[in-house]
């Protein structure tokens, strides 16, 4: 091979080692090839969070919203706390039916004024609205706070001339701790016992001469069976409320689960839920026994509401247009 040749050789094979350089890797399986000119692509990007509505709380209106009057009525007085009952009262003549407001807090914390923007609007919806500021676990075991709600009941009752009310068209309704409250008020709706009622001596209850009852009922995300929800665990909140645990005291979380007291005449009762809920332990089987009974209930389960829904909107307006039509329906209209 003359030194022309070698030459002519070498520069090809130089070439083609350039070319090779140059080549793109080929593209993984199943991708498109880059279009020409265009930068490598990034690595793909995490997935965007799902747009949705943002939890906000609400503010009540200061002092009342136009048209009402917030009234405070004492319940009861113990050294450890004063029970007193916050009344809107619309200031148009009339008679009213009326809702109990039970707040949450997991028994331990006082939420009246988070409820209050609730209960306000549920009042424009033409009800008298009340809310119980009940002895908390904190001050007072369980079942001090049952015999708040219901001695809250009676004195709604007691008064019902002053704030305008139908004393024979009372509902309750409660969310989280609350909704446990507001299920067992009315399970146990009619029942005298004093275990429920308070104080055996009717000297001692206030307002004893007043029925506890209430016409229909609704709870808001909460657990209505303590005994599947508690045994062989240790909830602090559960502890602080009935001074035991469930496996320690088996009788009395029983006692206090909503779901052992349902019978023949207990009032209507729904549940409203968030989606982004916790699951609430014994509300499926409470309707399983409640429709058994031929006995009115159903569940609301509101798009991407978390905990605790009521308190923050879409889902508070869309709780008070459940609320309102279910109420009217069992309590009827003012006249």
């Amino acid at each position: 091979m003359n030194l022309r040749s070698l030459t002519t050789l070498l520069l090809l094979l130089v070439g083609l080692a350039s070319a090779r350089a140059q080549t793109p890797a080929p593209a993984p399986p199943h991708s498109k090839p880059p279009a020409p000119g265009s930068k490598p692509a990034a690595k793909p990007a995490a997935p965007a969070p799902k747009n949705g509505p943002k939890w906000k709380k609400l503010l009540p209106t200061e002092p009342a919203p136009a048209g009402f009057t917030l009234k405070t009525l004492e319940v009861a007085k113990y050294p450890e706390h004063t029970v007193e009952l916050y009344v809107y009262v619309p200031d148009a003549p009339g008679t009213w039916p009326c809702i109990l407001d039970i707040h949450g807090g997991g028994w331990s914390q006082r939420q009246v004024e988070a409820d209050k923007p609730m209960m306000e609007r549920l009042a424009q919806r033409g009800f008298v609205t009340a809310l119980v500021s009940y002895r908390l676990s904190t001050e007072a075991k369980y079942p001090a706070a049952l015999h708040d709600c219901k001695a809250a009941l009676r004195c709604l009752r007691a008064h019902g001339r002053e704030l305008k009310l139908d004393p024979d068209r009372i509902g309750c309704m409660g969310g989280s701790a609350g909704g446990h409250l507001s299920g067992l008020v009315g399970m146990t709706s009619g029942l005298t016992d004093p275990a429920f009622e308070g104080d055996p001596d009717p000297a001692k209850r206030p307002f004893a001469d007043q029925p506890s009852t209430v016409k229909a009922c609704i709870v808001l995300a909460a657990t209505q069976d303590l005994i599947a929800a508690n045994q062989g665990k240790k909830n602090e909140s559960a502890l602080l409320f009935f001074g035991a645990s469930a496996d320690e005291k088996p009788d009395l979380y029983k006692a206090a689960s909503p779901i052992a007291h349902v019978r023949p005449g207990v009032p209507p009762t729904i549940f409203i839920e968030g989606e982004k809920d916790t699951l609430k332990v014994g509300r499926a089987e409470m309707m399983d026994r409640l429709k058994a009974l031929g006995i009115e209930t159903a569940v609301h389960t509101l798009k991407e509401a978390p905990h605790p829904f009521w308190m923050s909107d879409p889902w508070c307006a869309e709780t008070v247009d459940i609320a309102d039509q279910f109420f009217k329906k069992h309590l009827g209209n003012a006249h």
